[in-house]
């Protein structure tokens, strides 16, 4: 008895780069944070959304304990936001002993920066709100 062989054809997979798009908001939102760090008390900055991330900060060696702190407080705000029906949070001020952070969520960009205790966050504030979208 006689086998045929079967004929088994091989596809090639081709594999193409992701294309990632930026908004105008999202390049604005990161030239106002590159600018932003050059003011005095600034200590860096933590910007992420789903495709991208950066962080900049005067201390590389505290990156870790940087990106835990924001990461954790911006969680914890959207918890507790929940549990006492507090509807979107639109900023958190994290205030240490000789230092503060303020952290955002704008349109779907999680940003923080770290600053000595003196530097005036309602005004980074402000500045980083112009930067909203017509979905924020």
């Amino acid at each position: 008895m006689a086998r045929k062989k079967k004929d088994i054809g091989l596809a090639e997979e081709v594999i193409e780069p992701i294309v990632v798009e930026v908004t105008a908001s999202e390049i604005d939102l990161r030239a106002k944070l590159e600018e932003m760090k050059s003011h005095e008390g600034i200590i860096g900055y933590i910007y992420r959304n789903s495709h991208s991330a950066a962080i900049d900060l005067k201390d590389p060696t505290r990156i870790i304990d940087y990106a835990i702190l924001s990461t954790s407080a911006i969680d914890a705000s959207e918890e507790l936001s929940g549990v006492f029906n507090l509807g979107k949070i639109k900023s958190i001020v994290v205030e240490g002993k000789n230092t503060k952070m303020l952290s955002m969520i704008i349109q779907e960009n999680r940003v923080s920066i770290f600053m000595e205790k003196n530097v005036d966050c309602e005004a980074l504030r402000k500045t980083l709100c112009d930067t909203k979208g017509p979905n924020s």
